[in-house]
């Protein structure tokens, strides 16, 4: 059993809200679909991110770059009709763009290489100058729409894992340092105040970072934060409709956001702020464990501690309106987002909203359990206890002595397990229906809400004592508060009067 006692001052921190910084989309151009913006209206009503993340700026969906042929010559037209649509749906629901610049649009492209079933353009420009200059007028059409107070509040990356030849030609690092200065001069051309940064590259290339942080301070080239992305699942299994992977410890992703902060802190540009653009358990839009449970669970020590490191880690995404592997082939399909098709909350979605409940003064903090207070004097318990083991006999038995500043204590518990918050467990015992009924759906949503119990606890001596049991991949929020009694206003109140009572 675990047994702690929370102390009754809080350490001095504060459970920092990085996790809620912004969150993760598929390609920008599926914004214009209806579903999407529902999704993103739950997401903001319920989380609330702050930034909004996506590939596709500059692909051909959204259509921003154009060529007329006038006089036998190619001239640019820039088109925006659809990218104000995007960020106007975006601004609406109170998240703010994290512009990603890229892909290439085809008129600019110098080959075939491409990523994803929409086929975004990953090769280098024909032309930098013709580069620059749509980043210029992007930049500029921003401003002129939404107001330079607003678009400095925007920061903007470049590119998007280009160590890695599926998203940039060859992996080539000079291009890519190329294609950075040439943008990132282009930024601070349009207003020295706008942010700009990168590389976004994916884990396990860390020299990427050492090398391009080398290179800005050579060069001068302009940096204002550096990117990354995180990912904790080993090699694949590969079937035609899933990627089975395994998973390192959750510690492994933590240990690469400080190592990460360590490189740039020892760099030559100093101490610039670290953004995790995206991060998962697994890195493929096809794999079940997203569904599950056990991410929700896995994820909570990240969200507890990944703020102690990074500047804000953006999860990877909010929504299974994703094409990145097709038109997704299945209600569930192991789809990165908090919330899959037909509007149904995943575990992992309510996980999120328990860690925004939690925001407040850190009394307590370890591997599984995360203890705050709030200014009211309300306290917030999240205990989780995942298992990466097969089997079900793997409970964690908790016995917690929590200070309070009043007598009696109103307790609401809020959980997710296997059983209860697990759509994904319903989908199966229905038979694995691709694509659900109406009633199924409504079924799905019912059993997708996480169990609420509530009870009332009487101090003693400023504590009191919480035991309680913990099953496989569970995750509880506790949340005690106050209790304000106007039983007494109640005349004639008796309730032994009430049959069966």
């Amino acid at each position: 059993m675990d047994k702690i006692k929370v102390p009754a001052e809080p350490d001095g921190k504060r459970f920092q809200d990085h996790w809620r910084t912004c969150v993760g989309t598929g390609r920008l151009g599926l914004a214009l679909q209806k579903e999407y913006l529902d999704h993103l209206s739950v997401i903001q009503r319920e989380i609330g991110f702050k930034y909004i993340r996506g590939h596709g700026l500059f692909h051909d969906d959204i259509g921003i770059y154009r060529e007329d042929r006038v006089d036998g010559r190619s001239r640019p037209f820039y088109n925006f009709m659809y990218i104000d649509r995007i960020f106007d749906s975006f601004l609406e629901r109170g998240i703010r763009p994290f512009v990603e610049l890229g892909f290439m649009p085809s008129k600019l492209s110098t080959g075939e290489n491409k990523v994803f079933y929409w086929e975004g353009n990953t090769t280098p420009p024909t032309d930098y100058d013709k580069w620059a200059n749509l980043i210029k007028a992007v930049i500029l059409h921003f401003i002129d729409r939404y107001g330079l107070d607003e678009v400095l509040k925007w920061p903007f990356e470049v590119w998007n894992e280009p160590n890695l030849p599926g998203f940039w030609q060859n992996a080539d690092m000079g291009e890519y340092c190329k294609l950075y200065e040439v943008t990132a001069r282009a930024v601070k051309e349009v207003n020295p105040d706008l942010k700009v940064g990168g590389p976004a590259i994916c884990g396990g290339a860390d020299h990427w970072i050492v090398e391009f942080l080398s290179f800005c301070h050579d060069q001068k080239v302009p940096l204002d934060f550096v990117t990354r992305h995180a990912y904790t699942s080993k090699q694949p299994e590969v079937t035609p409709h899933f990627y089975y992977q395994e998973l390192y410890e959750n510690t492994y992703m933590l240990e690469e956001f400080k190592s990460v902060r360590e490189i740039i802190d020892r760099s030559p540009m100093g101490k610039l702020p670290f953004h995790i653009t995206e991060y998962n358990t697994s890195w493929h839009p096809l794999n079940p464990v997203h569904d599950t449970v056990l991410n929700a669970a896995y994820l909570c020590r990240i969200l507890s501690e990944g703020g102690d490191y990074v500047d804000s880690f953006s999860y990877w995404t909010f929504s299974d309106v994703f094409e990145e592997c097709d038109v997704p082939r299945s209600q569930f399909h192991g789809g990165f987002g908090l919330i899959a098709l037909n509007g149904i909350p995943k575990p992992t979605f309510h996980v999120f909203k328990f860690f925004k409940k939690a925001e407040g003064d850190i009394l307590f903090r370890d591997e599984r359990t995360l203890v705050t207070r709030k200014k009211d004097g309300a306290i917030a318990v999240l205990a989780w206890n995942e298992v990466m083991d097969k089997g079900d006999d793997f409970q964690r038995e908790l016995a917690l002595e929590i200070p309070v500043e009043y007598a009696t204590v109103f307790m609401k518990r809020s959980t997710i397990s296997e059983q209860y918050g697990n759509p994904w467990r319903s989908w199966i015992q229905m038979g694995r229906p691709r694509f659900s009924s109406k009633q199924a759906v409504e079924t799905l949503k019912q059993v997708a809400r996480p169990l609420v119990t509530t009870g009332r606890l009487e101090s003693e001596n400023g504590y009191i004592r919480l035991i309680t049991t913990l099953t496989k991949n569970e995750v509880s929020l506790f949340e005690f508060s106050q209790i304000h009694d106007e039983s007494h206003t109640y005349i004639g109140l008796d309730d032994s009067k009430i049959t069966s009572y």
